[in-house]
């Protein structure tokens, strides 16, 4: 899939691609003073049809729930021939005992025989993280392992 990259002098980079179809694209504009829109327009129109302004925080969330999902189905396919390995994304929440620890801290292989694969960050994945790997509220892990060690894993995040 082609994007389309367009400098904005003075505001910053509009990125864009056409949607399935070609009756709209969408993309972004990431400003230089950090903030970031979603834009929607038509082809061959510069003009707008609809915008959402974001915040980083927004747009990290928006790009961990775009993320996770494709990461986990590659996963899924990827493990499909594997009779009881299970693919499954799980969120850290706020107040979780690991906000702000380090994953090896919550030794989550050895308590449940469940891998955390990657963790996706503000939309940007972190394959194979090491033990001193730093969880933060928000963060989303990828987990791989039976349907048990995934209960026991999501219980761990919640209650420790």
């Amino acid at each position: 899939m082609n994007v389309e990259v367009t400098p904005l002098p003075g505001i910053g980079v509009r990125k864009e691609f056409p949607l399935k179809g070609a009756k709209r694209r969408i993309g972004v504009i990431d400003h230089r003073d950090g903030t970031i829109e979603l834009v929607v327009s038509k082809p061959g129109k510069p003009h707008l049809v609809d915008r959402i302004l974001l915040s980083r925080a927004e747009a990290a969330v928006l790009a961990n729930l775009l993320g996770a999902p494709q990461l986990v189905a590659q996963l899924r396919e990827e493990h499909r021939e594997l009779g009881g390995v299970i693919t499954r994304q799980m969120s850290v929440p706020p107040g979780s005992p690991y906000d702000g620890r380090v994953l090896g801290d919550s030794q989550m292989r050895t308590r449940t025989k469940a891998s955390i694969v990657a963790v996706l960050r503000s939309g940007h994945p972190v394959p194979s993280p090491e033990p001193d790997f730093v969880l933060t509220a928000g963060d989303i892990l990828v987990v791989v392992g039976t349907e048990e060690g995934l209960a026991a894993a999501a219980g761990i995040l919640v209650d420790g």
